[in-house]
């Protein structure tokens, strides 16, 4: 039994397990498609794009492959990345394809580190290991690596690496530690600049428990800030200089809330971007420029909200919906479900939504000092999906945490009246 229990408990077995089930899906899925097309089908979007740009010496450009010129519709990490890939085994080859999936398989099985190190702060081994078996086999994250030659993966294993150095900064003196978790954070804006919207909350929770703690609360905190925006500011000054306007991270947000919110929508289908056709959205980004292109869609995006406030806030909560179940419809896809399959990952994820909620209520109710900030990954970050568009795609940066959560439940059950072990005091290092 105590064997049993080690194993269970080893983040090793965990990770060797989240590499086994991704890799195997991977060849289990591979196995359907012939090698050139998958290929080919897997770097169509911008990402690939741009890679290639890179590769073939063009620079940062070219999200929809026609020669448009510099672009900033995407953050440069993992373009960059890609790029790479490229230049070793070739542009949009099948080896290209397994290289870039296996650095995607990496990084989402990676997670498991920070996730049971950001656990077992929060609430012991036990937790830690709960929070990191649910990921290793949480459906999620085994089928978007492969299916998504993308960011997310890497955003989901910074996003962790995150919440992780937040809680151990907690009680750090060390300025080295400060700036590092600056250079993190503009890491992680560089590659997902989403995931922004959790600094300022993150920034000031650790200020508030310094101040809490009679430490000298601004410095360090202001530090870490400091260094994140010195790491934007390359990127920036290199798209001011290419655009003569300010954009810091990405250019492409009029775009997505454009498809959100505009007149082409069929609000009595489910499918409301339906008439949307990608053709048709290239061919104008290509006649007008990005520039022109962005600007354009942003006026009807807006002036689309402004004129069906009401529809609106039907939409927004369609978007909520989608974000969390998979579908704006689920009881009617559940039903329409092609295979068994697709109804289990809609089960899933709605367990995991209710698993979400119910983690930030035990949270709180067994007065963990980190509370707020595990329950501001769930809480902030889906917000800016819900006014543009959403999937289960773009949850799964904070879909690590979402896991955290769900085996705060579990503890929070078999604990009972105790609360979670207490947060360390604050003791300078």
């Amino acid at each position: 039994m105590r064997r049993f229990k080690t194993a269970v408990l080893s983040l090793w077995l965990i990770l060797a397990v989240a590499l086994g089930v991704r890799g195997l899906f991977a060849w289990s899925q591979a196995r359907h498609a012939p090698p050139r097309m998958l290929a080919a089908a897997s770097f169509a979007e911008e990402t690939g794009n741009i890679a290639q740009a890179l590769a073939q010496g063009r620079g940062f450009s070219d999200p929809y492959r026609q020669g448009t010129g510099p672009t900033a519709w995407l953050a440069p990490v993992y373009p960059l990345l890609l790029a790479g890939i490229f230049r070793i085994f070739g542009i949009f080859t099948p080896a290209a394809f397994w290289a870039a999936a296996t650095l995607n398989i990496l990084c989402s099985a990676g997670v498991c580190i920070p996730l049971f190190f950001a656990g077992k702060r929060i609430g012991g081994v036990t937790l830690a290991a709960g929070a990191a078996w649910l990921w290793a086999v949480f459906p999620n994250g085994v089928i978007i690596p492969f299916d998504w030659i993308w960011d997310t993966s890497l955003a989901a294993l910074l996003a962790a690496t995150i919440l992780w150095a937040t809680l151990a900064l907690d009680d750090s003196e060390r300025t080295l530690d400060w700036i590092g978790y600056g250079l993190l954070w503009g890491l992680m804006l560089l590659t997902t600049p989403a995931l922004g919207s959790l600094a300022p909350f993150l920034l000031a929770w650790l200020a508030w428990r310094r101040r809490r703690t009679g430490r000298a609360w601004i410095g360090r905190p202001a530090l870490a800030a400091a260094v994140l925006v010195l790491c934007l500011a390359p990127w920036t000054a290199r798209n001011y200089a290419r655009f003569h306007r300010f954009v810091p991270l990405r250019s492409d947000f009029p775009f997505e809330l454009w498809i959100g919110n505009n007149e082409v929508l069929n609000p009595q289908g489910h499918d409301v971007m339906a008439r949307i056709t990608a053709y048709g959205q290239i061919r104008e980004y290509v006649e007008l420029g990005e520039t022109a292109f962005l600007q354009r869609k942003w006026r009807e995006a807006t002036s689309f909200i402004l004129a069906h406030k009401q529809l609106e806030l039907w939409l927004t909560k369609r978007r909520l919906i989608a974000m969390w179940l998979g579908s704006s419809d689920p009881v009617i896809d559940f039903r329409d479900a092609s295979s068994p399959f697709i109804r289990f990952l809609y089960i899933v994820n709605t367990l995991a939504a209710l698993g979400a909620l119910a983690g930030i209520v035990a949270l709180y109710w067994k007065r963990s000092p980190y509370a707020f900030p595990v329950s501001v990954f769930p809480v902030v970050f889906p917000c800016v999906y819900y006014v543009t568009h959403a999937s289960l795609r773009y949850r799964n940066p904070v879909d690590p945490i979402v896991m955290l959560l769900g085996a705060a439940v579990i503890a929070a059950i078999f604990t009972r009246g105790r609360n979670f072990p207490a947060a360390p005091p604050g003791k300078p290092h």
